[in-house]
Parts: C-alpha cells; structure tokens; sequence
C-alpha cells in the first residue's frame, strides 16, 4: 500500500510582515520616549532659570534691606543700563552703594537668557522683577517692567 503524498502548506511572507509590524510598534514606542525626553529637558531647564531668577531678586532684597538708608534710591534700577562703582576696595556711601549694588546685580541677571532686572517703586514698596526668556510665546510680567516682550518675570515685593 501506498501512502498518499503529503502536501505541505507553505505560508511565505508572513512572518516578515509581523515583524515589521512589530518593528513600527517598536519604532511609535521610542518616538514617544524621545518626545518626553525632550519634554523633560525643557521643563528641567525652565525650573533651572526660574531658581535662579528667585536667587537674583533675594540677593537683591537682601542688599536693599542691608542698605535700608537709601531704599528709595533702588527706585529705577534697570540692570540694561550701565552702573560702574567698586565698594569692595574702597569706602562707599550709602548712595553710592547703590550704585554698586546694581551693578553686582546686573553682572548677575545677566547670566539668564535675556536676563533682565527691574526695580520699581509703589508707593512706600519696591517691586523686584527679574524677566528672562523662557520659551514662551507669552509674558506674566504685569508690574510695569519696560518692554518686556515675550519673557518670563519673576516678582517680589519689598517693604
């Protein structure tokens, strides 16, 4: 007897379109890693300038309140003009201890993305405003700083 020949069913193809199903599965799972990877950077660096805007207008609090004779005179400070004054070398008044204040501020303010500071006055308060770039479309400055455009502001008030 016999045996009938056996027929052998061949399925060509298949196995490579699973994987490369897998493959695109695979690939949309990465892409997506990669987007909040970068989203995490971003963010991270945000935090990272917005600590140091919160740094810089303390650092400046605390020179105006050391220097409580001459509150008023951190009026206008704007770290985009020029201040020149050595107290670190040389005796200084209280007047002129502003001055270099603003300067040590405006070296400081300078180390943000566009980094820019303001003081002005409310009646008896000043109001600190350090604004950087933060990659925003939008500003939050709305304490009367001087153009500032599209940067973030940090705000603080001294009494």
């Amino acid at each position: 007897m016999l045996n009938a020949p056996q027929k052998f069913n061949h399925q060509s193809g298949f196995g490579l379109i699973e994987a490369l199903i897998s493959l695109l599965v695979i690939s949309i799972g990465l892409l997506g890693i990669a987007a909040l990877q970068i989203s995490a950077l971003k963010l991270s660096s945000s935090a990272h300038w917005h600590n140091q805007a919160v740094w810089y207008s303390y650092e400046i609090t605390d020179r105006i309140n050391a220097n409580r004779g001459s509150f008023a005179a951190y009026a206008n400070i704007d770290t985009d003009n020029a201040y020149s004054m050595d107290c670190e070398n040389s005796a200084c008044t209280t007047a002129a201890m502003v001055t270099a204040d603003a300067e040590d501020w405006k070296r400081l303010v300078s180390t943000l993305p566009e980094g820019r500071g303001y003081i002005s006055a409310n009646g008896t308060s000043l109001i600190v405003s350090v604004m950087w770039d933060d990659g925003d479309a939008t500003t939050n400055c709305t304490n009367g700083e001087p153009n500032p455009g599209t940067r973030t502001c940090y705000t603080w008030t001294v009494n």
